[in-house]
Parts: C-alpha cells; structure tokens; sequence
C-alpha cells in the first residue's frame, strides 16, 4: 500500500491523471488487448478528470481502447437528470474524449430487473478480462462506491439502501433538500473492487481525515469499508494536506519521504 501525500485538491487531481495516462500508455492498448478501467463520480475526481481531457487534447492520450466501468448509479433516477451518474460522465468526461460509447459501462438504475442488471453488470467485467485500474473517491464516513458502513467486504454488485450521512452528503446535489435525494442506487461491491489488478482511491478534504486514518492506520472493519484495501496487493492512497490531519505525525513523515519515488510513478 502506497500513501501520496500532495499539497492540495488540484495537485491530486494531476497526479493521478498522469498515473492513469502513464498506466494506459505504458499498457499500450489495441482492438485485441483493451485496458479496463474502473472509474467514480462525485467532485473529488472531476480535476482528474479535467485534466485527462487537456492530455487527450494535447494528444498525449488515447481511449480508443479503453473500456470502462463505473462504480455505482442511482435507482430510478433518469439518464438525462443533471444529478444521475451518466449525466455526470458523458459531460464530464466521456463526450470530451475519443472513447467508443459502445465501451463504456453503467449501471442502469431504471433496469425493470435491478439484481439482473447487477448480474449482468459482474459479468460483462470477467468478459472484459477484469478491470486493470479502478479508481474511487470515498465518503466521509468512509464508503467506497455505494458500500455503506456495515456492508460485506466480500461484496458483489447490487442494489443497496443509502446510510442518512450519505443522504445528507448528496443533498448538495439536490438543491440542499434531503427528500429529493434517492434513497437506494446500485453499487460495485467491495469484492468487485477488490478484484482489480490495482486500486486508486482519491481522497481530499480536512472532512475525510478521520476517515483516511481509519482506512491506513487503524485494522480491516467493514464498518469503514475502505479499510479493505489494506489487503489489496496494488493499493494506492491518493491525498492531500487537508486529508491528513488526523494521521499521526510518524505515518505522513513516512509517506513524505518517499516523495521521490512517488514523482518517479507518474514519469512519461
């Protein structure tokens, strides 16, 4: 497990840009070899995702053959609502860069057979070849995806109830108002995650510090699920200040002093 410490929400943002560039330049993806890539919503990735559309543009990157998965989806919320997950990507991102639509993968929270479209969603990443890097944000009380504190860490894709922190997180979404926001969504499972060769999570923000040191510092418990990924073998932590604050002065003095190795991950 790696921690990268960075000075503040936009320095994330690039660095991990540049790491997924590197990492699917490095692949060197073509039609009988796609590079599977895990993807999140929320406002943690967008400078990532802001600044792999300036790389794409500058011709430093192609999705051509790349295929992708995103994490979770609201049920019963429209495709075209400005809040839904594929509202977010296509105008985020997606229609941004030459990716094929055809390769791109969302849950699809209006399914008339919800546990299907998990299924069906499991199965479409083992005929991907499993996911090479999957990316995520966390929540303040520590969810990954849509796994809520309490959740398996043995999870599989499927339709899960929202926790009230969780409700009251995504309000802002919903012009402040709670009752707007849907209850339940369709989410990856921890296992799900768990599966991929190697794991990003992003995490910004003095509000997620209790939760960053609950996720390195403290043991595996499923009531902070992304503690999981102490067991991954590929696990990287992606910060910034702000988001350390509650680490002990030892671990950030650790993590710090591998900054050179860090710069060196992101190298062209």
């Amino acid at each position: 497990m790696r921690l990268v410490i960075l000075q503040n929400s936009a320095t994330v943002g690039e660095w991990s840009a540049k790491y997924v560039m590197k990492r699917i330049n490095d692949f060197k993806p073509r039609p009988e070899k796609y590079f599977v890539l895990g993807l999140p919503t929320g406002s943690t990735p967008l400078a990532m995702y802001k600044k792999l559309i300036e790389y794409h543009k500058a011709g430093r990157i192609s999705f051509k053959y790349v295929k992708t998965f995103n994490m979770d989806e609201y049920v019963g919320l429209p495709r075209d609502h400005p809040e839904s997950y594929h509202y977010y990507m296509w105008n985020e991102f997606f229609k941004h860069i030459d990716i094929d639509p055809e390769n791109v993968h969302i849950l699809d929270g209006n399914a008339s057979d919800l546990v299907a479209e998990c299924t069906n969603f499991e199965a479409k990443i083992k005929e991907a070849g499993g996911v090479e890097l999957f990316i995520g944000g966390i929540g303040p009380d520590g969810h990954i995806a849509f796994n809520e504190p309490g959740s398996s860490l043995t999870s599989r894709t499927r339709v899960k109830t929202l926790a009230q922190d969780t409700l009251e997180a995504n309000a802002r979404f919903f012009n402040n108002d709670i009752t707007k926001v849907l209850t339940s969504a369709l989410t990856v499972g921890v296992g799900t995650v768990m599966d991929a060769k190697e794991v990003m999570i992003l995490i910004t923000g003095a509000h997620k510090s209790f939760a960053l040191y609950k996720a390195i510092e403290e043991g595996v418990n499923h009531m902070w699920t992304v503690s999981a990924f102490q067991l991954h073998p590929a696990t990287l932590f992606i910060c910034d200040e702000d988001a350390t604050l509650e680490l002990r002065v030892k671990t950030v003095k650790y993590f710090k002093a591998l900054s050179a190795v860090h710069s060196k991950m992101i190298e062209q």
